[in-house]
């Protein structure tokens, strides 16, 4: 791997070593502490190695194909709630937010946290399930492993190299979403982006269920986190309307989840002499402090519970599924209807993943065409 040198910027402006050198703690991923890309690669005149990463992700036809597939709610709900997408764009605006409070590298974490859904396939944990099933005598299949395949396997803008050619700590922080075993030292930015995953989709899945009237905000206020947002809601504004209420209370679980982390992550890393330069701090984690930690749990069993396990959802779950199955036997059995790509995918990774690459790729509404043009 080449690493970058941060070669002085044109037209006498500021490297970005100097400029992470001045914002970034020490206990922070420098971009000239990376590893590197595995094809060797001339250095970019202003934008570092990671914002490069950022930008070939957004430009991947995969991430778009994001704004097609559901995050928790099928399109036939409307059109208020969030997409795969738009899940995405919410992690890395609080995963930001919460890296520049630590001094943690904005460019690394807004990367990862781009990436980090890249793979999911279509109708959500659903279509993962189902996809997993398909692939059970050949390792299985996970949303996780797809998205290191598209960064290094399937998206191919560039003519010098197979891949997008993403740093070894994009695709190391990816690797270890996979695998998040008890003790393994993890970048402290990748660390943050899954705390923001989580206070994101606690938050806009209350926000969606609510607006989608799944659930009321009373029957969530028997957790004690909502309780406690609304009970300051109430305190600071009064009466609300329920749709003001409703949106005060999810803009409170997003800031007290921040805030409570920042509060438990600042102290702890300000104990850490500025003279630590690994970024790989043994033993820190980020994470909420305990009590908070505790509330957010509770209120994601009950997401869990009345809201992701809803009939409506489940009905709609199952049916995807089906047809998911159905799918994957069809193009086994008439690998002719792949798109080519896929097809010369099959000698290097065998016909049933070649499939399931191709299924995963799809967006919902894709998938449904698909289905209805060839398998019905």
């Amino acid at each position: 791997m080449k690493k970058p040198t941060n070669s002085a910027a044109p037209h006498g402006l500021q490297t970005i070593a100097d400029r992470e050198q001045s914002l970034l703690a020490q206990y922070a991923m420098h971009s000239t502490n990376s590893l590197g890309r595995k094809h060797p690669e001339d250095e970019h005149p202003y934008r570092g190695p990671f914002q490069r990463d950022r930008d070939r992700i957004v430009h991947t036809a995969a991430y778009r194909r994001l704004s097609g597939k559901m995050q928790v709610f099928t399109g036939d709900m409307g059109d208020y709630h969030r997409t795969r997408l738009t899940h995405t764009y919410e992690v890395a605006s609080i995963a930001r937010t919460i890296a520049r409070a630590l001094r943690l590298n904005e460019d690394l974490v807004e990367a990862l946290a781009l990436f980090h859904d890249i793979g999911h396939p279509p109708f959500g944990h659903a279509g993962e399930d189902a996809l997993n099933e398909c692939l059970a005598d050949e390792g299985g299949f996970s949303h996780n492993w797809h998205a290191l395949v598209i960064a290094e396997d399937l998206e191919t803008p560039y003519f010098e190299f197979p891949g997008l050619n993403l740093t070894h700590e994009v695709l190391e922080g990816q690797r270890k979403r996979i695998d998040k075993a008890d003790g393994e030292r993890r970048l402290l930015e990748v660390q943050l982006v899954d705390a923001a995953d989580s206070i994101t989709y606690n938050a806009h899945d209350t926000d969606d269920a609510v607006k989608l009237e799944l659930v009321s905000l009373d029957e969530l206020a028997t957790n004690s986190l909502v309780k406690s947002c609304m009970d300051r809601v109430k305190l600071r504004f009064g009466t609300l309307d329920d749709e003001m209420l409703r949106k005060a209370v999810v803009h409170e679980l997003i800031d007290c989840q921040v805030s409570d982390l920042l509060d438990h992550c600042g102290a702890g890393l300000s104990e850490h002499s500025e003279s630590q330069s690994d970024p790989d701090i043994s033993g820190f984690v980020i994470r909420l402090g305990q009590e908070m930690a505790e509330q957010a749990k509770e209120l994601g069993s009950f997401l869990y519970e009345r809201v992701y396990r809803h009939e409506k959802l489940i009905e709609v779950r199952k049916e995807a599924q089906r047809r998911l199955h159905i799918m994957f036997s069809g193009y086994v059995d008439r690998p002719q209807l792949l798109p080519q790509k896929h097809i010369e995918r099959i000698d290097s990774v065998g016909i049933a993943r070649a499939v399931v690459e191709y299924l995963a790729g799809m967006t919902d509404r894709y998938c449904d065409e698909q289905y209805h043009g060839h398998f019905t």
